[in-house]
């Protein structure tokens, strides 16, 4: 059984104690306001899915009745130190449902991360050590408030709760839930069925996840779509404990500037959120225009009825460049300023309408000259490991002060140069 049948056949199972929590929810009146309608409209704009819909409308009444924000909780484990375009999906939904006036809580898995999600894996993950959890828990936040408003947003850690827990405690969350609704999960069915070992802790990664929704008593819970079994957990949990079940909310994963895969930093097809102005926006005037409508509808703060229109005036013959120039500039604009955006504008135009150098690149001092031009746009920040500055000279795309690289074993000897690869990045790269 997959996972959407486990889910329904789950919520089957429980609809008649969610039809009592209805039920009491309802004592809000039976018609929802125009404000209750709005933020529904707000909460579905790109979602893949939300379970379930009328508990949703059922809280957001009651919020509204009793004057009480409800409680927006997201989960993320710091498993790498630097957030891009495509974890900022959950992060916008998250923005705008903070700025309907509920409680956001950043939940940052310092524990669980300890265990590693083994979410779409056919592998066990190695755990990751404390130091390496809180050397990229650190700059977490610091990212995610380019997004969140951090004044309006609660930041909890899940080793507040989980490590008090003890052994006696977990064998009591473990007496909660059974083995064989763990196996429902698709892809530890997958590695059962092929003889791939699963860990008992990777068993225990759902379950301390939906913990976390028991112990922030959490309203609705976002994720991507390969977190649904997990969120699944905690509404079961939420049940066990006697609270009323979260909402699920599950958005869709962003594909990468390639199109095809999910955007990841490991795949080189990611946009970082601090990366400089110049290569953000570069980066995104490089996707496809049929990627560029779903970019719009998970990445822009535009209303949907704008989005919509700007696209009817690209199929009438506007052209799709347009567009993509204002995507662009929005998300350098939110993630560096809007000057930045417009420097970043008349420079992406100067470099591809004149064939023009940047006037603004990153300076890098190396030493080790002679050193290999691989080695060199390694170091320089050009290429994210050496297979990768490899395939860019293979495939004739690296330049040394405007000349294109044709000889993989190159070395410069010391002094200045201006490295490019592709038609994006660009260092001034010092060797001695």
């Amino acid at each position: 059984m997959d996972e959407l049948c486990a889910a329904q056949a789950h919520e089957r199972q429980t609809v008649a104690t969610d039809g009592e929590q209805r039920a009491e929810l309802n004592e809000c009146g039976t018609e929802p306001s125009a404000a209750v309608r709005e933020a529904l409209a707000i909460t579905l704009r790109g979602c893949d899915e939300l379970l379930v819909e009328s508990e949703w409308v059922d809280k957001l009444k009651r919020s509204e009745a009793e004057g009480r924000p409800l409680r927006i909780k997201l989960g993320l484990d710091p498993t790498a130190p630097d957030l891009h375009l495509g974890h900022t999906v959950v992060l916008n939904k998250m923005r705008q449902l903070q700025d309907l006036g509920h409680t956001v809580i950043f939940l940052i898995g310092d524990f669980t991360a300890m265990i590693g999600d083994p979410s779409g894996r056919n592998a066990t993950r190695p755990p990751l050590s404390r130091e390496q959890i809180d050397e990229n828990a650190r700059t977490y936040f610091d990212q995610a408030s380019l997004v969140l408003d951090p004044e309006r947003t609660e930041i909890r850690y899940n080793s507040e709760w989980s490590d008090p827990l003890g052994a006696r405690g977990l064998i009591e969350l473990g007496a909660r839930y059974t083995v064989a609704r763990m196996l429902e999960r698709e892809d530890f069915t997958k590695r059962y069925r092929s003889g791939q070992p699963i860990s008992i802790h990777e068993l225990l990664y759902p379950l301390m996840q939906g913990y976390d929704s028991v112990a922030l008593r959490s309203d609705i819970e976002l994720g991507g779509t390969d977190q649904k079994f997990n969120l699944l957990v905690g509404r079961e949990l939420q049940r066990e404990y006697g609270q009323a079940p979260q909402c699920i909310l599950t958005m869709p994963l962003l594909e990468g500037l390639d199109g095809v895969e999910k955007m990841s930093k490991s795949k080189g097809n990611y946009v970082g959120i601090t990366e400089p102005p110049g290569e953000m926006f570069g980066k995104l005037m490089s996707i496809s225009d049929e990627l560029m409508w779903k970019y719009f509808t998970l990445l822009s703060f535009r209303p949907a009825a704008e989005i919509e229109a700007l696209r009817a005036e690209c199929e009438a013959g506007r052209n799709p460049r347009d567009a993509k120039v204002m995507l662009a500039q929005e998300i350098v604009t939110r993630f560096h300023s809007a000057a930045a955006a417009e420097r970043a504008l008349a420079e992406f135009e100067a470099r591809f309408r004149h064939g023009a150098v940047p006037e603004d690149m990153p300076e890098v001092s190396l030493s080790g000259a002679p050193l290999g031009i691989a080695q060199v746009l390694r170091q320089a920040g050009l290429a994210p490991s050496s297979s990768e500055a490899m395939r860019n000279l293979e495939q004739g795309g690296v330049r040394v002060d405007g000349q294109r690289v044709e000889d993989k074993g190159l070395k410069l000897d010391a002094g200045s140069y201006v490295v490019q690869v592709g038609k994006r990045r660009f260092a001034r790269v010092t060797l001695s």
